[in-house]
């Protein structure tokens, strides 16, 4: 019989640690996901502040945009005179590449 109480005994210990385990994956779930939403705020922040310039040197235009638009967004204010291919600044598709140079790093 002595046998039957340490097994149960054994059983009830597993129980409480797998409890355990459950509750503080539960608390680091919640964790996990108020950092992933602090780390959206910071990019929001991020993506609205004009000193931030999330341009390369080589640049591929996108729907809608324009070289006003990427200029701004870039910081390169002499896109045309750095770019010969562009005959026409209004003459710009998604598609085309243009070389940028921000204005800081002049």
């Amino acid at each position: 019989m002595a046998r039957l109480h340490s097994s149960t005994t054994l059983t009830e210990t597993l129980s409480g640690y797998c409890s355990l385990f459950l509750a503080v994956m539960l608390v680091l779930s919640c964790c996990e996901s108020f950092v992933t939403e602090n780390e959206r705020m910071v990019i929001q922040v991020r993506t609205n502040d004009m000193s931030y310039r999330p341009c390369d040197e080589i640049y591929v235009v996108r729907e809608g945009e324009t070289l006003h638009t990427i200029s701004e967004k870039c910081g390169d204010p002499y896109i045309v005179e750095e770019n010969p291919h562009i005959h026409d600044p209004d003459d710009v598709f998604p598609g085309l590449v243009i070389k940028i140079t921000p204005f800081t790093n002049r």
